[in-house]
């Protein structure tokens, strides 16, 4: 069996524990401060919600499914959260004044499922896949049917500067991910079928899906022009997909680093390069906790960066 191969029935196999292995809420305890944090060699305490996290253990010959704290989960190597929308049950539908104000306030729901489809993909997808290969599988990811059909229109393609590249097509079926199942109904369209099965099962809707995925297209507050580089835009809609979050503009950069691809001093290249265009206003990195933060242009800053407390910053003034 192939390593792409492997990979997807793993993490089919795996998902299924998750959908009939579930606890409630509040059973659900981090599973690695119970083995004494012999997951991960930093001993910060354990923190934040319980989630679901996968882990790839000696060299891939075996995987961990656990519920983690958030602090453990980003303290363990080679480890991606499992996106609540993949495995189970659909989610209540809200009702009456619910969701009349989820329907003014799309953002933060649109958002939350671009960053667990992100969180899936990083696992699913082999580490060197590249950002334009990451941001079509997303679109796929999030525009199937139910059975991974789909049909990319040209428009689309050439709005993603997606038309004709025929390199990132072929990255994702040579990754055993996707193929093309025949030419599209429309001139130029795409039509391909998903080979990985974990993403047919998802919740909420197809609805709900597409929105997400135009979202992830101008990706507010902080959407580039598609014509710039595919590592920025990827790396641009990582940190937008963060936006709404508890922890706000902070993260770990090992966890922003999975999600864009690439190595933790490739990502810092590219925070440079998101601030040198004026699309960040700056953006910090706490050596001693491994968290980033960042700051949007408009955002007001809760205190000036010192550059003697052993962060890498970057800022540039506005014009």
């Amino acid at each position: 069996m192939e390593a792409s191969s492997a990979r997807s029935a793993a993490l089919t196999h795996l998902a299924s524990h998750a959908r009939t292995d579930a606890l409630p809420g509040h059973l659900r305890t981090c599973q690695c401060r119970t083995h004494g944090c012999a997951w991960h060699p930093r001993r910060r305490g354990c923190a934040g919600p319980v989630l679901l996290a996968l882990t790839r253990d000696t060299g891939g010959r075996s995987w961990r499914l656990a519920d983690t704290c958030a602090a453990c989960a980003a303290a363990t190597s080679h480890t991606a959260l499992v996106p609540d929308t993949l495995p189970i049950a659909p989610r209540p539908q809200p009702t009456g004044a619910e969701a009349s104000r989820r329907s003014v306030s799309p953002g933060p729901s649109e958002a939350v499922r671009v960053r667990e489809m992100l969180t899936y993909l990083s696992a699913a997808l082999p580490q060197f896949t590249s950002p334009a290969a990451r941001l079509l599988a997303l679109q796929c990811a999030l525009r199937c049917d139910t059975q991974g059909h789909l049909t990319l229109p040209a428009g689309l393609l050439r709005g993603m500067r997606m038309h004709g590249r025929r390199e990132a097509w072929l990255e994702l079926a040579q990754a055993s991910w996707l193929q093309a199942a025949a030419p599209g109904i429309r001139p130029k369209s795409m039509t391909v079928r998903l080979l990985d099965t974990a993403v047919l099962h998802q919740t909420p809707g197809r609805r709900a899906r597409h929105r997400a995925a135009h979202w992830a297209l101008h990706p507010a507050p902080l959407a580039l022009p598609a014509a710039a580089p595919a590592a920025w835009r990827l790396t641009a809609l990582v940190l937008a997909a963060h936006a709404f979050t508890a922890a706000g503009n902070i993260q770990d950069m090992e966890v922003v680093a999975r999600l864009c691809g690439h190595s933790p001093q490739q990502t810092k290249e590219l925070l440079d390069r998101l601030v040198s265009t004026r699309s960040l206003t700056a953006w910090q990195h706490h050596r001693d906790t491994d968290k980033v933060h960042w700051r949007y242009p408009q955002q007001p800053s809760a205190h000036q960066p010192d550059p003697t407390d052993g962060r890498h910053t970057a800022t540039y003034p506005s014009q």
